[in-house]
């Protein structure tokens, strides 16, 4: 009988792994919420469909590459730095859709879904890069 024996790169980087995967997992269904329900959302949050439909599409596509790549043989220290500039962009154009006097007029609502995702996000990101600095297993 065979078992599976991991490898020691996936063994070391496993951390790492489990959080790109929750990183794609809260992109993928914050994707379909936005791509699908935005035409809901529009009214309560007070940002147009025509944002919310290309910003879920946007985490559909992005969580999807996530989850490729926490499940490569060896992870990519240069695709993992990538996903943490995308998502520190992600976390700056939130921030700036918040801003008041700024493109749009976010109900509270939409400010606090704005800014609690947000949160969430750079919290993702600082352990992607805290995790990528510390991982031995990472092809640099």
């Amino acid at each position: 009988m065979t078992t599976y024996q991991p490898s020691a790169a996936r063994t070391a980087d496993a951390p790492l792994r489990l959080v790109l995967r929750v990183d794609a997992a809260a992109c993928l269904a914050s994707g379909v919420l936005l791509a699908a329900g935005g035409a809901l959302l529009s009214p309560v949050l007070g940002l147009p469909t025509a944002l919310l439909w290309p910003a879920g599409a946007f985490l559909l596509v992005f969580g999807a590459l996530l989850w490729f790549t926490a499940g490569r043989a060896t992870l990519s220290a240069a695709a993992v730095r990538a996903i943490v500039a995308v998502n520190a962009a992600w976390v700056l154009a939130s921030a700036a859709l918040v801003v008041p006097a700024g493109l749009f007029a976010p109900t509270a609502w939409g400010i606090s879904f704005v800014l609690v995702q947000a949160a969430a996000v750079a919290a993702l990101a600082v352990e992607e890069a805290v995790l990528l600095r510390r991982s031995t297993a990472v092809r640099r």
